[in-house]
């Protein structure tokens, strides 16, 4: 998509739908629909500096018709003609833009500009141009509406071998061929631009296309003074080519990189080595001389490509070095899922925790709160909490430039809840015989509670009817207990109150009273 014999601009742009569209298969976050919106309002921008420079240009071939009409009085007329089907289709472009999805989508504009982060739903446009595997009618004019303006530039741009590469360079920018998907299935050219994408990403992609208008107007209009030369000895061959420092930026990190003039080459290698390890080339080398490289990246982190790249030059191998580099971020395996009300950590508990920073290694990701420590295992920690009715944790990431990025969330502290007494495993209000209640043992438990923590009965008081209330200490009844238990009758109903417990392994923790339990004697 990068490839071939594009422009560098339209590889840009090539190569900025890839990333937008591998972005959007991901989580579509605010800040990617605010990329969207910036990048939108970049593309404006621009055109709106090829107007002005075309405006210039066409003044200028203006001037020169009348100085010399022999010379560029047709080519004036052409350029006029080239210039009110730009415009038209510009226009048209807007109005879509403005009708199909502002309109559409019900958005509004705030401070002027586009609600960039509402915009990321495209179900109108979709239903407005696409139905089951067909376009609508409006689907269908705006392809008709893209081909009539090739059709008619085309028609305008003489047929002259030296126009051959504009008219290439031009039917390559506005082509609406089928486009094969990742299942190698084709895929209409509308349906695959447009469909199934939020609307700032639309919105954007046209505003694009308008960009192509200019720069389209551009090319014709200097075509018109003359400035076609020959491949061989003119730099505008070349290409400006950015080379960033390294292939991924955070956001709100500066972009740093060179920008040098070059052209592709179609030399073909005679050996290729990256990191030490000779590169197979049967099958790796494309028409343009160009080696793909195919490896396994390494560990989160940023990575530096080192290597050699051998031709032959005069009969002699000439080698030129290969440096570059690339960033690994974490594969997203699972999803992120919050109940908003359930932050919450329970006193008394070792809560374990999971903290990540997006993009970062664990080792340079810092966590910090009361009551929180690590633990063993990436992006593991446990948190104990201790008074108070709140803690927030705050979490530092060392980015690669060295520059800090910090979040922090805060979670409720609960207390265990009131454990709910049992005896023989039943709680409530329960039936048994007298000898069942004798030997029985007293329990308590935290019914439904997120943690599984084991508790342990110190003591409890029973009361049988017409008995004195009797202190138990353990678990277990005494002689005193089973004394009163024998002398129930059928029908009482004996309570087992004032429960004491502790969780086993944090005797300081002081749960609440355990709620009691009573026993209806049945013989």
């Amino acid at each position: 998509m990068a490839g071939g014999k594009l422009s560098a601009r339209q590889k840009m742009i090539n190569l900025m739908y890839l990333v937008f569209i591998a972005m959007i298969a991901m989580t579509m976050s605010k800040e990617v629909l605010s990329a969207f919106g910036l990048m939108d309002q970049k593309f404006d921008r621009a055109n709106e500096l090829a107007s002005n420079s075309n405006a210039g240009i066409l003044q200028q071939l203006n001037t020169q018709a009348e100085e010399k009409p022999e010379e560029f009085a047709a080519a004036n007329e052409k350029a006029k003609q080239i210039s009110i089907i730009s415009d038209e289709f510009y226009k048209f472009l807007d109005g879509v833009k403005a009708n199909d999805i502002v309109k559409l989508g019900q958005y509004e504009m705030e401070n002027g500009e586009l609600p960039y982060e509402e915009m990321d739903k495209g179900d109108k446009l979709d239903e407005h141009w696409f139905t089951g595997d067909r376009l609508t009618k409006r689907g269908q004019e705006i392809m008709d509406r893209i081909e009539k303006y090739k059709s008619d530039i085309k028609a305008v741009l003489p047929n002259e071998g030296k126009w051959q590469p504009v008219i290439t360079s031009f039917e390559q920018r506005f082509s609406t061929d089928k486009v094969e998907n990742k299942d190698g299935k084709k895929i209409d050219w509308l349906n695959y631009h447009f469909q199934g994408f939020p609307a700032i990403a639309s919105y954007t992609k046209l505003t694009a296309m308008q960009n192509d208008v200019k720069a389209t107007e551009t090319n014709i209009y200097n075509g018109f003074l003359g400035n076609l030369v020959s491949n061989a000895t003119s730099l505008k061959n070349y290409q400006a080519i950015v080379l960033a420092d390294k292939s991924a930026f955070f956001q709100g990190e500066k972009f740093q990189g060179r920008v040098v003039l070059g052209k592709y080459a179609n030399v073909v290698p005679t050996k290729m080595t990256v990191g030490n390890q000779e590169i197979d080339l049967t099958n790796a080398i494309d028409s343009t001389g160009a080696a793909r490289l195919d490896f396994s990246v390494g560990n989160v982190g940023e990575h530096e490509i080192d290597g050699k790249f051998t031709f032959l030059e005069d009969g002699k191998p000439l080698e030129i070095d290969i440096k570059g580099n690339y960033v690994v971020v974490p594969r997203p395996n699972s999803a992120t899922i919050s109940a908003d009300k359930m932050n919450v950590v329970y006193r008394g508990v070792a809560n374990p925790m999971t903290i990540s920073f997006a993009g970062v290694p664990d080792n340079k990701v810092n966590a910090s709160g009361a009551g929180l420590s690590k633990a063993s295992g990436i992006g593991k920690y446990v948190m104990n909490p201790g008074t108070g009715r709140e803690v927030t944790i705050n979490v530092t990431a060392t980015l690669d430039d060295g520059s800090k990025a910090s979040d922090q969330q805060t979670f409720r502290i609960k207390d265990i809840p009131k454990p709910t007494g049992t005896i023989s495993g039943k709680d409530g209000i329960v039936k048994l015989p007298k000898r069942n209640v004798e030997i029985g043992t007293v329990g308590a438990e935290l019914e439904d509670f997120v943690f599984d923590l084991p508790i342990n009965v110190t003591s409890f008081k029973i009361k049988v009817p017409g008995q004195p209330t009797v202190q138990v200490a353990g678990t277990k009844m005494n002689s005193q207990a089973k004394a009163a238990i024998a002398r129930a009758r059928r029908g009482d109903v004996i309570a087992i109150f004032d429960i004491k417990a502790k969780i086993q392994g944090n005797s300081s923790y002081q749960l609440k009273g355990v709620s009691p339990v009573t026993v209806e004697v049945t013989n």
